[in-house]
């Protein structure tokens, strides 16, 4: 199992306790016993657990898409939530139904290749890279993610999004420096700071983002966007995550 940060690069500074339970107990201990229960059984437990609950969110999404990653497919996935639905409750049924079709859209074996192949053709020169299953809660659509360099606080990634996707409103927050340079390298994308006009991008393109700048930035609506995310040094630092782009903020650009 890949090594969980989400805790961390989230709340690493505002709760750092919290941050290091999340990544080191819960995924790096509890997660990682695949000898005592497989990542798929335990994908299958948390899912049933959110229903049970009524957490229908962001993050049973983030759940859901790790239990497809982890080899539950779209069948067994309908046939675990309409079992649950007689324990967990009909409403809540219907509402994870409504995001497992989201997660389980493109599954079958043609679209599968089909996808494989279009997610080959894009990444830029670096590659497409993994799903961003840890941030998967803060998109709407699909974005991929390939580590490139962590160095003396300097971390440098490959981010790229299908056409549509974006993230929420977010703000890097520091007490001084900080903030984030994206260097564009394939495709057509948006970048909006708040109260400012949205900014089209495409390659070659360099956004330098201030550190405590509400924005958000992703792809065009017809194309695939990538680019080189260059997080900036900073004291105090830390990525503070808001609401989401309505599709109709997003349709008006």
């Amino acid at each position: 199992m890949k090594k969980q940060t989400a805790g961390r690069d989230a709340l690493g500074k505002f709760a750092p306790k919290f941050a290091q339970l999340n990544d080191d107990v819960l995924f790096g201990e509890v997660w990682s016993r695949e000898d005592k229960l497989s990542l798929r059984d335990r994908s299958l437990v948390t899912v049933c657990i959110f229903m049970g609950k009524g957490l229908v969110d962001n993050s049973l999404k983030y759940h859901l898409i790790n239990a497809k990653n982890n080899g539950i497919s779209k069948e067994e996935m309908a046939e675990i939530i309409t079992h649950a639905a007689f324990y967990a409750g009909w409403p809540n049924a219907w509402a994870v139904f409504n995001l497992a079709k989201e997660v389980y859209k493109d599954d079958n074996t043609e679209n599968s290749e089909n996808n494989n192949k279009e997610l080959n053709n894009h990444g830029g020169m670096f590659g497409i890279g993994e799903p961003n299953v840890n941030y998967a809660k803060y998109f709407i659509g699909n974005s991929y993610l390939k580590p490139l360099a962590k160095t003396n606080n300097i971390n440098l990634a490959n981010v790229t999004f299908e056409p549509k996707c974006r993230n929420n409103w977010h703000i890097h927050k520091a007490s001084s420096n900080g903030g984030q340079i994206l260097i564009c390298t394939e495709g057509n994308g948006w970048y909006c700071e708040e109260g400012k006009p949205a900014q089209s991008l495409k390659p070659g393109d360099v956004v330098t983002i201030p550190a405590n700048v509400k924005h958000w930035h992703g792809a065009a609506k017809n194309s695939w966007f990538s680019y080189i995310a260059v997080e900036v040094p900073g004291e105090n630092t830390s990525t503070v995550w808001l609401e989401a782009v309505s599709d109709e903020e997003y349709n008006k650009l």
